[in-house]
């Protein structure tokens, strides 16, 4: 075991910048203990992340010694993830490495899905009795090998904080969040941007990098179809940090601010990203092979102004978290739980000229 580096990881305060923000110390722990393949997960799976393939393109030998750091001795076991066809594909391949072709799905990169892959079984989450860092069996039985899941972003941080140390990270970011951390903001902005940033950015700052926002951009999501929404009026009066964001039952999440497009109701923009989820799940678990379609089917109905449909959607939100193999239903459950808070405060606030959403 490399105590010396979980030491310095431990002081750093890193955790996972994929969106579960689990300590990477710990991670890296049960790793070495367990002699756990590495897995460096380059697929940016949330809609509108891109900081995985930036650090890619833009820090390659970083990565690569970080990867190494976390992967040591003569032989090391590692494999990097990226969806087939992508460009982060390409560089990987053109620079040698052992890569992991990934369709291009969005449960396909989660964690366990990489992990079924890289070891013969098919891209799709599978249920842990433990964590996979520490081996096990899949659900048939199938004998799993130890190995652990990092995302690009962290393990160029571990190498950045091995070059630059512990102090370096924790003068950035808060407290609880320490460290710089990218941020992919897209949507209705000038321009689509990875930028470096860390927790406590304000939005403000965080679309001034991107060129602005559109006008009559009123609503931001954060997060992507796993995160929420916020009125623009609350993201001026808060900052990107999980501190301001949780009050609104929101994740920090992977990175990914979005200013929503203002030409289409957003009670349609919801009902299209539903619509997408349903069709996106591995279809072997009751939450999304049912519950999904189930609700994408209410909040279509919600849309064309069935305000019945309401009750349906409350209910199905209700029935999602915490049954599935993995987190996917749980963040679309979220994402819809905040898509109906913001269009309430928006007819609260909206004159009663006719229709309200």
């Amino acid at each position: 075991m490399n105590a010396p580096l979980i030491t310095l990881l431990e002081e750093s305060g890193l955790t996972g910048h994929g969106g579960a923000a689990f300590s990477t110390a710990t991670k890296v722990r049960a790793a070495h203990e367990h002699g756990a393949a590495l897995i460096v997960n380059a697929c940016d799976g949330e809609l509108g992340a891109a900081k995985d393939g930036w650090v890619v393109a833009h820090h390659l030998e970083e990565l690569l010694a970080g990867a190494r750091l976390l992967a040591p001795g003569p032989r090391p076991r590692i494999r990097y993830a990226a969806h087939r066809g992508s460009a982060a594909e390409a560089t990987l391949r053109g620079a040698g490495l052992d890569v992991l072709e990934v369709p291009a799905r969005y449960v396909s990169s989660e964690e366990t899905s990489l992990v079924s892959l890289a070891n013969g079984g098919l891209a799709r989450p599978m249920t842990k009795r433990a964590p996979f860092v520490q081996g096990g069996r899949d659900s048939g039985g199938r004998r799993v090998p130890a190995t652990v899941v990092l995302n690009a972003e962290t393990v160029w941080r571990v190498a950045q904080v091995t070059d630059r140390g512990a102090g370096w990270f924790r003068s950035h970011g808060t407290p609880a969040e320490p460290g710089p951390r990218l941020v992919a903001v897209g949507g209705a902005v000038g321009r689509h941007v990875v930028v470096e940033a860390e927790s406590g950015t304000s939005f403000h700052d965080l679309f001034a990098a991107a060129g602005g926002v559109h006008q009559g951009v009123s609503t931001v999501l954060v997060g992507g179809l796993g995160g929420g929404f916020l009125q623009a009026g609350e993201a001026a009066a808060r900052t990107w940090s999980g501190a301001d964001l949780a009050p609104l039952g929101l994740p920090l999440g992977p990175g990914v601010v979005t200013a929503v497009d203002p030409t289409p109701r957003l009670v349609d923009v919801v009902a299209e990203q539903l619509r997408w989820a349903a069709g996106e799940s591995a279809g072997q678990c009751g939450p999304c092979m049912f519950g999904l379609p189930a609700l994408a089917e209410a909040w279509s109905a919600y849309a064309r102004g069935e305000r019945s449909a309401r009750t349906a959607i409350e209910r199905r939100i209700a029935l999602l978290p915490d049954r599935g193999a993995c987190r996917f239903p749980d963040g679309v459950a979220r994402y819809a739980a905040s898509a109906l808070r913001v269009l309430d405060l928006t007819a609260a606030t909206r004159p009663r000229t006719g229709t309200t959403r």
